[in-house]
C-alpha cells in the first residue's frame, strides 16, 4: 500500500494504528493516553481482520480513557504479548534515520525490537529487567544495606537479564545469516553488541548475578546500577568499506538502515513461516531512483504486505501496478483518504 500526501495530513496515523496491533507503543512509543483525540480524550480503538498462517482472527485493541489498554483475539481478552504470536511487525520511520549518530538507548530499542519479531517473549523479559532495576536502584540511593533484599532483587535482574541479552545474540546471529543468504542492493553491514565502556556482554545468568553483587559499592556511590543490558549498545560496521557507520553519509547510513529491516524481514519469513507486516514511514527519504526501486523489488519478492508512505505519488512510480494507493489529506483537522 502506497499512501502519499502532504505532512501533516495523516499518512503516520494510519500505520500508527497498525502498529497496536502488536505489543508495546507502537511505532511512534507514544503513551496510550497521548494518541487520543484531542480534546474529547475519548480513547481510542483499533479492529482489524488479521490472516495468520492459513487462520483469519479477528483482533481489537482499545483505550477506554483510562487503565491500560485491552486486546481481545476472536472475543476474549488476551495479553499483548498474544499479538506477536499472531503477526510480526517490522517498522522503519524517520527518527531511526539518526540511529547510528545519536545514544546508544535509541539503538537498542531498535535492536530490542527486532529481537521481538523473533522471541515474542522478549518484551515481557525486558519489562521485568527494567521493573527491577528500578527497585534495585531505588534501594542504592536510599543506602538499604540489607543484603538478602539486594540478592533477591538481583537474583530477578539476572534471570531477565541473561534472557535479553540471549534474545538480542541470537538477533544479531540471525541477521548475519540473513545478510550472508540473501542478494541485496542494499549494504550489508557487520553487527555486534557491547557492554557498557566496551565491556563483554555476560549470557551466563549466575555470572550476571555475581556482577551485580560486585558492583554494589560503586553502584551505591553512584546511586543507580552501572552495568547490565541496559547499558547495551549496538555497532555496526558498513562491511563494503571497513566503515564504522556512524562516519558514514546520511544516505548510505539510511541504506544500511534498510537493509537490516529487509535482512529482518527475511529471516522472519524464514523463522516465523510467513514474512512480516511492514510499515514504512516517508523510507524513500534520501533515496534516489535506482534505490527505490531496489527496495520496492525486495519488499515485492518478500511477499510481506508493506504500508509506505511519502510526500508524493512519483516516490511511488518505480512500484508500477504492485501496490494499491492511497491519498491523504487535511482540512480542518479532519483527514481524508481517497483511494487512486
Amino acid at each position: 500500500m502506497a499512501i502519499f500526501g502532504p505532512n501533516g495530513a495523516g499518512k503516520t496515523n494510519i500505520l500508527e494504528a497498525i502498529s497496536m496491533l502488536s505489543p508495546g507503543r507502537g511505532l511512534r512509543r507514544a503513551q496510550i493516553d497521548e494518541i487520543t483525540r484531542a480534546p474529547e480524550a475519548l480513547g481510542w480503538k483499533v479492529t482489524a481482520e488479521l490472516q495468520s498462517l492459513g487462520q483469519l482472527h479477528e483482533v481489537e485493541t482499545a483505550y477506554t480513557g483510562s487503565g491500560s489498554r485491552s486486546v481481545l483475539i476472536d472475543g476474549k481478552a488476551a495479553p499483548q504479548i498474544a499479538l506477536g504470536r499472531l503477526a510480526r511487525m517490522v517498522w522503519l520511520v524517520p527518527v531511526m534515520d539518526r540511529l547510528w549518530v545519536e545514544g546508544a538507548e535509541g539503538r537498542r530499542r531498535f535492536l530490542d525490537r527486532m529481537a521481538m519479531s523473533f522471541f515474542p517473549a522478549h518484551a515481557e523479559a525486558s519489562l521485568t529487567y527494567e521493573k527491577t532495576m528500578r527497585e534495585r536502584n531505588r534501594m542504592l540511593k536510599d543506602g538499604i544495606a540489607d543484603q538478602a533484599w539486594y540478592e533477591a532483587v538481583e537474583a530477578q535482574m539476572a534471570e531477565a537479564g541473561a534472557e535479553v541479552e540471549s534474545n538480542r545474540l541470537s538477533t544479531l546471529d540471525r541477521l548475519e545469516a540473513a545478510q550472508s543468504e540473501g542478494s541485496s542492493s542494499f549494504p550489508a553491514g557487520d553487527l555486534s553488541l557491547c557492554g557498557a565502556e566496551g565491556a563483554e556482554v555476560i549470557l551466563d545468568r549466575q555470572d550476571l548475578q555475581d556482577a551485580f553483587r560486585d558492583g554494589r559499592r560503586r553502584d551505591m556511590a553512584a546511586g543507580r546500577t552501572l552495568f547490565g543490558p541496559h547499558r547495551d549498545d549496538l555497532r555496526a560496521i558498513y562491511r563494503a568499506k571497513g566503515v564504522d557507520a556512524r562516519q558514514c553519509s546520511t544516505g548510505e547510513q539510511k541504506a544500511l538502515l534498510i537493509s537490516l529491516i529487509l535482512a529482518n524481514s527475511r529471516a522472519v519469513a524464514q523463522d516465523f513461516g510467513a514474512p512480516p507486516i511492514l510499515l514504512l514511514d516517508e523510507v524513500s527519504a534520501h533515496l534516489d531512483a535506482e534505490r527505490r526501486a531496489a527496495l520496492y523489488d525486495e519488499i515485492c519478492g518478500l511477499g510481506a504486505q508493506a504500508w509506505m508512505t511519502g510526500t508524493g505519488a512519483e516516490l511511488f512510480e518505480e512500484l508500477g501496478d504492485r501496490a494499491n494507493r492511497l491519498e491523504v489529506s487535511e482540512a480542518d483537522g479532519i483527514s481524508a483518504i481517497t483511494g487512486v
